[in-house]
């Protein structure tokens, strides 16, 4: 796990997914409950949300203008096969609940107290100009003052996360929130 290019924490390589996400809850998080309950697609959007509010906090922001804007190539697709599985039998409701792509945004809004606009888009990869040109609407009108931007991807024991913080008023060490800055951050996931 990386913050701004500084590695904060490793796993061992073999990890399972589950695992990884466990000790990152240890390592990072502290209590929260519901965080257990959550699907493998929340879980990683939480986690990385909470290891980037470490290092960027909002709470110069109102929570009605804290916006979130994410994207990922598999929407809830992941979760979607494991409840599939169940109908079998019978339908699992806490499977149920986490089968729509956007509840990761739900869990990180729940977590933080942001009641501010979101929006979550399904590409084929990270279309960094797309998240981009709905951010700058949501700074440039004034319908957010500050945005949770970025990339949480799972399917299987695949999985990735890229998010950053963009504010109206930017901060002295902010990267410059550019098409080719977020392209950067990006590749940097690895």
């Amino acid at each position: 796990m990386f913050s701004n290019g500084s590695l904060l924490w490793q796993d061992a390589p073999a990890a399972e997914l589950t695992d990884f996400l466990r000790k990152g809850y240890d390592r990072f998080s502290g209590q929260y409950p519901k965080f257990h309950k959550m699907d493998a697609l929340s879980k990683l959007g939480w986690l990385a949300a909470e290891v980037l509010l470490r290092t960027a906090p909002v709470e110069d922001h109102l929570p009605e203008q804290v916006a979130i804007v994410l994207s990922n190539r598999s929407a809830s697709l992941d979760t979607d096969l494991r409840y599939y599985n169940t109908v079998k039998d019978i339908p699992s409701p806490a499977l149920f609940v986490y089968t729509l792509a956007n509840i990761v945004i739900g869990e990180i809004c729940i977590r933080h107290g942001f009641k501010g606009e979101h929006i979550f888009f399904t590409t084929g990869g990270f279309d960094a100009q797309q998240v981009m040109a709905y951010t700058q609407i949501l700074l440039n009108t004034g319908v957010a003052t500050a945005c949770l931007c970025g990339w949480v991807e799972v399917m299987e024991q695949q999985y990735e996360a890229v998010l950053y913080l963009v504010e109206r008023q930017q901060r002295e060490e902010s990267r410059p929130f550019t098409v080719a800055e977020m392209k950067n951050i990006y590749d940097l996931r690895s």
